[in-house]
């Protein structure tokens, strides 16, 4: 059976090389790194995940808690992650932690306490104050994403300032009857990402002087986004644009525009935020915030949390304009005050 000696003799390097480049800890050249991992897969050699564990005092593993897995989102922000944890050595376990609370008591109470990990990255959770004490309580690195929670340390994103960027590209354009699409919580308005949007953009139209703005809380679907704009299009005095919190909420604006007989963007100008994979194919213009690269860098984050090392850090934004916005049509421009183009 292949050991750690027959990869050294392979790699020309010491056990004790061998070790480092294969757990992804202590200080190795990249050439080195690569030769050794090289002459281990040659041998099919593969470390012991019990044995380094034993050796190292930790578990070569990250869990990743994500309240949900079946959204674009999130899977590009695994994606991610899994891209920076691999090369390192390192696996990757998800918790999913739902609205149930029972559910979530079983996460924070069992799983995460059964020391399988090195480390934690929470994503986009809204967590009450005992939850926090919990996850903090586990004397574990924890990295938050998307976390507005100040006691949690995280890479965040200003979501005010996106939303404030997308409705004032809206404001710019002459548009004064604008809808937001968003998700209405218990509490209202709170501290979660859906209610920070909210606050950006009424803070925008605030500022514009624009008292009658209309915010509409639905499902962060494709399904919501249709039916919440199709009710708004078939108003008596319907908007003439809608920011929608994200792009998938914006396709299903897109979906009820074209079936109310609306063309995008002479009668309706639709802007999303996240910058789906499918957002240059519709011409959604959107707020990028590029989850892969925010998977990356939450990986990053916490391995250097595992090794006693600080790396957050605000995320990055940027408008990305397309062809579903425009100034409004001169009549719906006129009628709603806003200068014709």
């Amino acid at each position: 059976m292949t050991g750690i000696d027959d990869v050294a003799r392979a790699a020309g390097v010491s056990a004790a090389t061998v070790s480092r480049a294969l757990s992804g800890r202590g200080r190795i050249s990249d050439a080195t790194r690569a030769r050794v991992r090289a002459a281990a897969a040659d041998l099919g050699y593969v470390v012991s995940a019990a044995a380094s564990a034993l050796a190292t005092g930790r578990a070569a593993n990250i869990g990743v808690v994500v309240p949900l897995l079946d959204r674009w989102f999130f899977a590009n922000v695994l994606d991610g992650i899994a891209s920076r944890l691999t090369p390192r050595g390192y696996d990757m376990t998800l918790y999913s932690m739902s609205m149930d609370r029972a559910q979530r008591d079983g996460v924070l109470d069992v799983s995460l306490r059964r020391g399988r990990v090195d480390g934690l990255i929470v994503l986009s959770l809204t967590l009450a104050d005992d939850e926090v004490d919990r996850l903090l309580a586990l004397d574990l690195p924890v990295v938050g994403l998307g976390s507005t929670n100040r006691r949690l340390p995280a890479l965040r994103i200003d979501d005010v300032a996106v939303a404030r960027l997308a409705t004032e590209h809206l404001l710019a354009l002459g548009h004064r009857r604008i809808a937001h699409l968003g998700a209405g919580y218990p509490g209202d308005p709170g501290l979660d990402i859906p209610s920070l949007r909210r606050h950006g953009f009424d803070a925008a139209m605030a500022d514009a002087g624009i008292r009658d703005s209309r915010f509409v809380a639905t499902d962060f679907t494709i399904d919501g986004g249709y039916r919440a704009a199709r009710a708004l299009l078939r108003e008596a005095e319907p908007p003439t644009a809608i920011f929608a919190a994200s792009d998938e909420l914006a396709f299903g604006a897109l979906f009820a525009a074209r079936d109310e007989g609306r063309d995008v963007p002479r009668d309706l100008s639709v802007i999303g935020v996240d910058g789906h994979e499918m957002s240059d194919f519709f011409g959604l213009t959107t707020i990028a915030q590029f989850p892969h690269e925010q998977g990356e860098r939450a990986a990053d984050a916490v391995l250097a949390a595992v090794d006693g090392r600080t790396e957050l850090g605000e995320l990055s934004f940027r408008l990305v304009e397309r062809t579903s916005t425009s100034a409004p049509h001169g009549g719906l421009a006129e009628k709603s005050g806003a200068p014709a183009p």
